[in-house]
């Protein structure tokens, strides 16, 4: 009796890795990579409104 029940154990468990596979690849990291891109991007704005715009600084005439 315990050859089926091992077959199926086997079964459920290759689709839930299959499962978290292709959630990991279509939810979690695409959501990680939009969150770093736009927390560093928010931090370089946030800097840029307390250090000025990046270049040369301007001469005063």
């Amino acid at each position: 009796m315990s050859a089926p029940d091992d077959a199926t154990s086997r079964v459920r468990r290759k689709r839930m890795e299959i499962f978290a596979f292709l959630f990991l690849t279509a939810v979690v990291m695409p959501v990680l990579a939009v969150g770093t891109v736009g927390s560093f991007g928010l931090s370089v704005w946030i800097y840029q409104m307390f250090a000025g715009p990046p270049g040369p600084p301007t001469s005063p005439h």
